[in-house]
C-alpha cells in the first residue's frame, strides 16, 4: 500500500500514484489528516529537520526532496505548508480515486459521517486514525471513535485502524470494537531504528505472537469469533 499526500502541485500526485501503481502497490491509502499541519511544539523546539546528506527519496532531483532548515519552525512544518493542499474537499477525493486503477482507503477518519461520505465517493475502505494524537490537541482517541464508525457503515468496505497499537491486547480490542485489522506506526520505527529490516520483522513476530496468545487465553480459535463481548465498556 502507498500512503498519499495530496500536493498543491496536482502533476506532481499524479506522478506519485503513478509510480505507485507501476512499483506494484495493492492499494492507495489517501491521507486527509494532515493537509495542514499541527502545532507540534517539540519539532518547533528542535528545529526539526533531516540529517546533512539526506532527502526525501520519492522527489529525488526534485526542489519537493529537501527539507529545508527554517530558523523559525521545524522544517517539515514549512514544507507542508508550502507543498501540501490545505484545501481539499469531497470532490478532490472523488477525482482522485478516477485517476486510479487501485482500490482507494481513506486515512484520517474519526467521525461516522466522514467515513460515510468517504465511502459515497468511491473509496473502498477507511482508516480510523487521528495522527498518532500529533496533530490536534485533546482529539479522541481512536479506540473511542471506532465503534460509532463500525456501526455507521455496517460492514460496507474495508474498516482498519491505528494509534496506540503496542501489544497483541491491542490488536483484539481494535478487532472487538469493529476493526478488521491494524496499522502499526511507531513500533515499526523502532525496530527500523535498532535493528534494521529484521528489527521491523522482530516487532511485527512479536506482535504476531502476543495476538495469538491472547486469543487462546480469551478462548478465541478464529478472528472472526472476537467480539464485543471481550470489551467490558
Amino acid at each position: 500500500w502507498f500512503q498519499l499526500y495530496v500536493y498543491r502541485d496536482r502533476d506532481i500526485t499524479l506522478d506519485l500514484i503513478s509510480r505507485a501503481e507501476q512499483s506494484g502497490c495493492s492499494a492507495l491509502v489517501i491521507t486527509v489528516d494532515a493537509a495542514m499541519i499541527g502545532t507540534r511544539e517539540r519539532d518547533r523546539t528542535l528545529k526539526f529537520r533531516l540529517p546533512d546528506g539526506m532527502t526525501m527519496g520519492n522527489f529525488s532531483g526534485l526542489p519537493q526532496a529537501e527539507l529545508v532548515s527554517s530558523e523559525q519552525d521545524s522544517a517539515l512544518a514549512d514544507y507542508v505548508q508550502s507543498q501540501l493542499d490545505p484545501s481539499l474537499t469531497w470532490s478532490d477525493l472523488t477525482w482522485l480515486i478516477s485517476q486510479t486503477k487501485l482500490p482507494v482507503l481513506v486515512k484520517g477518519i474519526v467521525r461516522p459521517d466522514d467515513a460515510l461520505k468517504a465511502m459515497k465517493a468511491g473509496a473502498k475502505g477507511v482508516i480510523v486514525s487521528n495522527h498518532g494524537g500529533r496533530q490536534l490537541d485533546t482529539a479522541p482517541p481512536t479506540a473511542i471513535v471506532l465503534p460509532k464508525i463500525a456501526q455507521a457503515l455496517n460492514g460496507e468496505g474495508q474498516l482498519f485502524v491505528d494509534g496506540g497499537i503496542r501489544r497483541g491486547t491491542d490488536i483484539v480490542k481494535a478487532i472487538a470494537l469493529g476493526a478488521q485489522g491494524v496499522l502499526i506506526g511507531r513500533p515499526v520505527l523502532w525496530g527500523l531504528t535498532c535493528g534494521g529490516a529484521e528489527g521491523v520483522e522482530r516487532v511485527l513476530d512479536i506482535l504476531n505472537k502476543e495476538l495469538l496468545e491472547v486469543m487462546a487465553l480469551c478462548g478465541c480459535p478464529t478472528i472472526a469469533s472476537i467480539d464485543r463481548d471481550l470489551i467490558s465498556i
